[in-house]
């Protein structure tokens, strides 16, 4: 069983991007992982933006990345990039913290002209990061993303099997990964 960090760029308690996020959550933990779930929006905004390392929420949001063996990270996109929340995150974490682990990145959107978001705005700053391996991302637009009254998610069918071919490649990463060299991770 790998862990999967599942990390939520979005600045929303009812964001698309943190709904997909549980949806693929789902579909990790029937592969046999463990998902855990870091909403960067419950970390304190202080300690986010006047960088206090060492502030508890932050050092457990080191620890969740030590601890992953695969890690997604999905934000909605702001102008043409990712959320400045998601960004505040990153510059705190040592530029080693995705080593040895294979990232999936994720972006929504209200539209296809952001779709470039992922390969030119996020990936670059995640494989400065020193990921083992960033796999093809995906872009859903926020119209084929439902949402129920409980929080779960209806993926429209135009997005559904691209998301899910993303996502299951992903999964196939971090076993291959996991099978060829075992890390001891620390309990999540």
């Amino acid at each position: 069983m790998a862990t999967i960090l599942s990390v939520s760029g979005s600045p929303s308690a009812t964001s698309r991007t943190a709904g997909l996020l549980r949806h693929l959550a789902a579909r990790f933990a029937a592969r046999g992982h463990l998902a855990v779930p870091l909403d960067v929006r419950t970390l304190p905004a202080r300690a986010l933006l006047g960088a206090d390392f060492g502030h508890p929420g932050i050092v457990r949001a080191r620890e969740l990345f030590e601890a992953a063996d695969g890690v997604v990270v999905a934000t909605p996109v702001y102008k043409a990039a990712y959320s400045g929340l998601l960004k505040s995150l990153l510059d705190l974490l040592p530029q080693d913290a995705l080593a040895g682990r294979t990232v999936l990145p994720l972006a929504t959107g209200g539209s296809t002209a952001h779709t470039l978001a992922v390969d030119y705005a996020l990936r670059p700053v995640l494989s400065s990061m020193s990921a083992e391996h960033v796999v093809r991302g995906a872009f859903v637009l926020d119209r084929h993303i439902g949402m129920r009254d409980d929080g779960s998610v209806v993926l429209d069918e135009a997005a559904r099997a691209g998301l899910y071919d993303v996502a299951d490649a992903f999964a196939a990463a971090v076993e291959r990964a996991a099978a060829a060299a075992p890390r001891v991770s620390s309990a999540v």
